[in-house]
């Protein structure tokens, strides 16, 4: 919100020539207030065909049971559990973008958290089906609530980790939720003022009564702060609470202090993944090369090669303890998990979850936009087989050799897991389509200080020192939206 002139060697947030309030608000709605293009149709039928899928496999487990599922009498969880994990992970980079960003004031976090924040809701929304399809008896899902009922002294345990995990998540969901919506209102707003008929007056029931006063803009900004305040804790304590699910019980390769920092960064890890995958792809189709800038994606993923060195020093610390305690089975668990039958996933782990994003410390990688694109999906290839590895392999060879037993996935399995990732683009889609997938109030704060234009006057003003100018120049180079002869004469 500073109207000072940023320093000349902090590269660009806002690129593109002539850019006004105006041009953001026509070309961030345009996929908004227009009908959709081909390639949005594509992905809409092919996510929702997946969508259907889902319908049916879940469908299909509530009216059989789970025995549907390849679940035996040693392994209890498989994909079920390794799937809502992987989506509670994918759902944090929402909260961390929006809220942490928003309190140390990193301002290139104004073009992706609108999006980020839309992708934690419908991930929360993955990985409470899967929580739900589990029970068996869905219709009796609100029973881990401490409600007041008919039963007498039936309450919840509430020394299990299974319970904390419906008030973390619940509580994660509503308040990202109350974020996100908070942050639209002043483009619903701007929707509403510029459509007419059916659609002005659902806007007008959406923006809450919008005015665009001062004091409006006072309480909104106040509003943020403190709901960013809230969130913040709740980066650190959901993902910790879901790895107590683990680390609360006495299974060897389960039972380990490490979880809960262990599970955090890579919840992180996998969510910034995420991010990028969708972002990528939506900055082409809708245009919006402009405000998501070869910064925003190299940013991403230097946090990507970050919290992926942590995960990777979390597994190397894995397998340090369990050889330095000297328990036989907590050393069995990982030697089995490493050469046992499942050693191929847990090598695709590490090479997905490790090696692989150790690349981006190649600047050539870490500007490519298909090479960005390729490895952030191979990351959250691997941190899907770094839940089903800390799983499956813990649980399939228990103490007692004639119980140890394979686990295979069937036809419902697979199709829950696919229908969900279906499930998960068609909201995403529908959400681009008829809300402003950029907070333009939020970009527009940019343009007088860290847009390329503004940066573009200081050096023509002659005010700039000749090295700091061709530094800022040379910067400019990586990225696909800028114009190089724009400064060839500078």
């Amino acid at each position: 919100m500073a109207s000072h002139n940023e320093s000349i060697l902090r590269e660009p947030l806002i690129t593109g020539k002539d850019i006004t309030y105006a041009r953001i608000t026509n070309e961030v709605l345009w996929p908004v207030e227009n009908k959709p293009n081909k390639a949005w149709w594509i992905g809409f039928i092919v996510s929702a065909l997946g969508a259907l899928l889902w319908v049916g496999a879940v469908s299909y487990t509530f009216y059989y049971g789970i025995g549907t599922w390849g679940l035996n009498k040693t392994v209890g969880w498989a994909w079920d559990i390794t799937g809502f994990v992987w989506w509670v992970g994918i759902g944090h980079a929402g909260t961390l973008i929006s809220a942490v960003l928003l309190l140390f004031r990193q301002n290139w976090r104004n073009s992706i958290n609108r999006s980020a924040e839309a992708m934690t809701i419908f991930a929360v929304i993955c990985a409470a089906t899967y929580v739900v399809s589990h029970m068996g008896r869905p219709w009796l899902a609100y029973w881990p609530l401490p409600l007041p009922n008919q039963f007498g002294s039936l309450w919840v345990n509430f020394n299990s980790p299974l319970v904390w995990d419906v008030f973390a998540i619940s509580t994660y969901f509503s308040v990202s939720l109350l974020f996100w919506y908070t942050g639209l209102l002043p483009d619903i707003a701007t929707i509403r003022d510029r459509a007419t008929g059916l659609k002005r007056r659902i806007y007008s029931v959406l923006s809450f009564g919008w005015t665009g006063s001062v004091k409006t803009w006072q309480r909104f900004e106040a509003v943020s702060l403190i709901l960013a305040g809230v969130s913040t804790p709740l980066v650190l304590s959901v993902h910790t609470i879901v790895s107590m699910d683990f680390a609360t019980s006495v299974i060897p390769g389960w039972h380990t202090t490490i979880f809960p920092p262990y599970f955090v960064a890579g919840a992180i890890f996998s969510g910034f993944a995420m991010v990028q995958t969708l972002l990528l792809i939506a900055r082409k189709v809708l245009g919006l090369e402009n405000y998501i800038t070869m910064f925003h994606i190299e940013s991403m993923n230097k946090i990507i090669v970050l919290t992926g060195s942590i995960v990777g020093v979390a597994y190397l610390t894995e397998l340090f303890i369990a050889w330095y305690s000297g328990v036989e089975y907590e050393q069995y668990a990982f030697l089995n998990r490493i050469s046992g039958p499942y050693w191929w996933a847990y090598w695709c782990m590490m090479t997905c979850n490790v090696i692989t994003p150790q690349l981006f410390w190649f600047k050539k990688i870490r500007t490519s936009i298909p090479i960005s694109w390729v490895l952030s999906i191979i990351v959250n290839i691997g941190m899907w087989f770094e839940r089903f590895v800390i799983i499956v392999t813990s649980l399939h060879r228990d103490y007692i050799p004639s119980s140890w037993a394979m686990f295979y996935p069937t036809w419902v399995d697979i199709s829950i897991f696919v229908g969900s990732i279906g499930l998960f683009f068609t909201l995403f889609l529908l959400f681009i389509r008829v809300l402003p997938s950029v907070a333009m109030a939020e970009v527009k704060l940019l343009v007088k200080t860290s847009s390329e234009q503004s940066k573009k006057k200081l050096l023509e003003s002659g005010v700039i020192k000749p090295e700091e100018a061709e530094y800022y120049k040379e910067s400019l180079t990586k990225f696909d939206s800028v114009d190089q002869a724009d400064y060839a004469k500078i």
